[in-house]
């Protein structure tokens, strides 16, 4: 660091600079918001683990997917629902800092996880009949870990090229959670290799994984479309469209956020386009996957029915 630079100990997220009244409002949605975040991962994950019919390659990587999205809103959505509610908005510069690591390492987990489904499905509908094999537990739990490591290493090249920067002001964050392109802007050093490691991220963790779930998709469909059963051609169409709903909201949300022009989105719309991959996403998850998936809705069934013979 330079020597007037002074690595700054706070800073103010100023989140959404709207009236009182409509901060108790968004305060008031946004706990409801989260509430069934958890509570809706936490019954996919509880029916997940406690049903042996749901102790499939899909409903491992499921469970994963519900571990993620609990994890990725309770990393942003406390500090944001904590900040609509006082006067002091202020997050101290660490905590700040692990903030966008985590919430990075969690963001790439999911583009992966994601990544990795489509490919279950593709081996489940194209080749079914080595589909055992193909996807054994060993490979899943494989293909699990490498999601993981893998993303939060690339978290945390980003956090290193974050941390050779001074950080000098000004103290204010423009968004409701410390999110790397707003935090990167109260850097006094030049921060081009940073953006092109985002950028080149996004390529890479964003473009590359929907490139390789479209092509997935693709192929499902046509091998869907010759199915002469209409019971399975049905089946194959719920479970798989429940997946594209997921793929494309969070996608669609992530793409338009890190690779559009900036200049299309001034600040408050990427707060709100943070708002669909922090809260709307992980709430929306459980609720597409439970509605869409008879396997899902007969678990649940078949808890609800025990508790009642208890």
């Amino acid at each position: 660091m330079g020597g007037n630079q002074t690595w700054i100990t706070e800073v103010t997220l100023l989140g959404f600079q709207v009236d009182p009244a409509v901060e108790f409002f968004l305060f008031a949605l946004f706990s409801l918001f989260y509430t069934l975040t958890l509570l809706g991962n936490g019954v996919i994950l509880g029916l997940i683990c406690s049903d042996s019919r749901l102790h499939t390659p899909m409903y491992f990587f499921l469970s994963h997917l519900a571990i993620i999205d609990m994890s990725y809103a309770s990393n942003n959505v406390p500090k944001m629902l904590a900040n609509l509610v006082s006067q002091k908005r202020t997050i101290s510069f660490v905590p700040c800092i692990m903030q966008t690591f985590l919430y990075l390492a969690f963001a790439h987990t999911e583009c992966l996880i994601l990544v990795v489904m489509s490919y279950d499905r593709f081996v489940a509908i194209c080749h079914p009949l080595h589909y055992i094999v193909t996807m054994s537990w060993r490979v899943c739990l494989v293909l699990a870990i490498i999601s993981w490591v893998l993303s939060f290493l690339l978290a945390l090249v980003h956090l290193v090229l974050f941390l050779r920067l001074p950080f000098c002001g000004p103290h204010e964050v423009n968004h409701f959670f410390c999110e790397i392109l707003s935090v990167l802007k109260l850097a006094c050093a030049d921060t081009r290799i940073n953006q092109v490691v985002i950028f080149s991220a996004c390529v890479f963790i964003l473009a590359g994984p929907l490139c390789l779930v479209l092509v997935s998709y693709t192929r499902i469909l046509v091998a869907v479309l010759r199915i002469q059963s209409g019971e399975g051609r049905r089946k194959a169409f719920s479970t798989c469209s429940s997946h594209l709903c997921v793929v494309g909201l969070f996608f669609g949300s992530a793409i338009v956020m890190y690779m559009a022009p900036n200049s299309r989105h001034p600040e408050e719309q990427q707060k709100i386009l943070s708002l669909f991959y922090s809260l709307f996403n992980p709430m929306l998850n459980p609720l597409i996957y439970s509605l869409r998936n008879v396997e899902v809705k007969g678990a649940l069934r078949r808890v609800l029915w025990k508790d009642r013979l208890m």
